[in-house]
C-alpha cells in the first residue's frame, strides 16, 4: 500500500482491512480471489442500494417536526434491531404464522420457515445462503398481493402474536431516549411495512426496514436492493443520518447479532442487548454497554447518562417531546 493510502473498514467496522485485491507481497491475486471480490463488490452496491431505499421509505412515512418544538433534539437519536432486540423472536416468523392461519401459504411451508428460525437462534447468527432463504420465502408469499391487504394484516398480527412479545427493558430504553426529545427508529431485515405498524405500535419516529418492490399498489416479488441486513442496516442509518441532519457520533444503536456490527460501529455509543456469544465478545472488547433481559430479573431502572452517553446528552433536554412518524 501507498504511503498516505487510507485503508477501507472491515466488515466488522474496523479500519485496517486489507487490499481484497493484493496478496501480502503486493502481487495481483489470482482469478478465483477476483471473481470473489466482484462478488463482494456486487453485496455491498446491493446492500448500499437497500440502506438508501430503507432511509427513503422512513423519511417518505414520515413529516418533519413542528418548528414550535423547540425542545426536540434533532441532532441525536436511536436505532433499535428489532428481533431478540425489541421484540422476542423474528418479528417475521411472527407475521408468517398469522399468513400461515389465514391460509396464505401451507403448513409445511411454515415448518421450513421455522426451522430456519431454529437453526438461527441454535447457530446464534446467518449465513448467506440462510439470509437468502428467509428473503425468498417472504417475497414469495406477498407477490402479486395488494400492499394495503398486507398492510391490514400486518396490523392485525401485531395485535395476535406481536404485542406481548416486546422487551420491557428494550421499550423502557427506547422511552428513555424519547423522553431526552431524541427520534427513535427501528431498524430492521423484516419489510418496512411491518416495521412502520411496530414502530407505530410502541410509539416511535419511524423504521428502517427491508423495501419491496411495487408497481401499481402491488407486489412485484422483487427488493429494492437487498434484505436489510448487516452492513446494509449501516449504509441505512448513514443514508437517514444525512437526510435528517443527525450526528452520528451523538447517536446510539442497540442489537443483539454480531451481524450489526457495522451499525453499532457507525453510532457514538453501542448497546448490545441481549446479545448472542459472539456480539458479547465484541461489546467486552470494544467497551460497549451490555443489557440482557432474558435472565427473567426485574429490569433495573436505567439511568439516562448511563446509556445516553456524554456526548449524545450535551444537547439534550430530558423534558423534551418525542418527535413521532404518523
Amino acid at each position: 500500500m501507498e504511503h498516505g493510502e487510507p485503508q477501507g473498514a472491515d466488515a466488522w467496522g474496523r479500519d485496517g482491512a486489507a487490499d481484497p485485491l493484493r496478496n501480502g507481497a503486493g502481487e495481483t491475486a489470482g482469478v478465483t480471489e477476483t471473481t470473489d471480490v466482484i462478488e463482494e463488490a456486487t453485496a455491498v452496491d446491493r446492500a448500499q442500494r437497500a440502506g438508501q431505499a430503507a432511509a427513503a421509505a422512513a423519511v417518505a412515512a414520515g413529516e418533519p417536526p413542528p418548528s414550535e418544538a423547540a425542545d426536540v433534539d434533532l441532532t441525536a437519536a436511536a436505532f433499535f434491531d428489532v428481533d431478540n432486540t425489541m421484540m422476542v423472536g423474528a418479528s417475521i416468523f411472527h407475521f408468517a404464522r398469522g399468513l400461515a392461519a389465514r391460509k396464505f401459504f401451507t403448513t409445511s411451508d411454515l415448518a421450513g420457515f421455522a426451522w430456519q428460525q431454529i437453526k438461527f437462534r441454535i447457530g446464534g447468527r446467518e449465513d448467506k445462503n440462510g439470509i437468502a432463504g428467509h428473503r425468498d420465502t417472504a417475497l414469495s408469499f406477498v407477490a402479486g398481493r395488494p400492499v394495503d391487504e398486507v398492510v391490514a394484516l400486518g396490523e392485525e398480527i401485531y395485535d395476535e402474536l406481536m404485542a406481548d412479545r416486546i422487551w420491557a427493558g428494550t421499550r423502557a430504553l427506547a422511552q428513555m431516549h424519547l423522553d431526552a426529545g431524541q427520534r427513535v427508529w427501528l431498524v430492521t431485515a423484516t419489510p418496512v411495512e411491518l416495521a412502520l405498524i411496530i414502530a407505530r405500535r410502541l410509539g416511535l419516529t419511524g423504521a428502517l426496514g427491508t423495501v419491496a418492490e411495487s408497481v401499481d399498489g402491488h407486489y412485484t416479488g422483487r427488493l429494492v436492493g437487498e434484505i436489510l441486513h448487516g452492513p446494509a442496516k449501516a449504509h441505512a442509518v448513514r443514508a437517514l443520518a444525512a437526510t435528517e441532519g443527525l450526528d452520528l457520533r451523538r447517536c446510539t444503536a442497540y442489537s443483539d447479532s454480531v451481524n450489526d456490527v457495522p451499525m453499532l460501529s457507525a453510532v457514538g455509543t453501542a448497546v448490545a442487548v441481549n446479545p448472542d456469544a459472539e456480539l458479547r465478545d465484541v461489546a467486552k472488547e470494544r467497551g460497549w454497554q451490555i443489557r440482557d433481559f432474558r435472565t427473567g430479573r426485574r429490569a433495573a431502572r436505567i439511568g439516562v447518562p448511563s446509556v445516553l452517553g456524554a456526548g449524545a446528552l450535551a444537547g439534550a433536554v430530558a423534558a423534551g417531546v418525542a418527535y413521532r412518524r404518523r
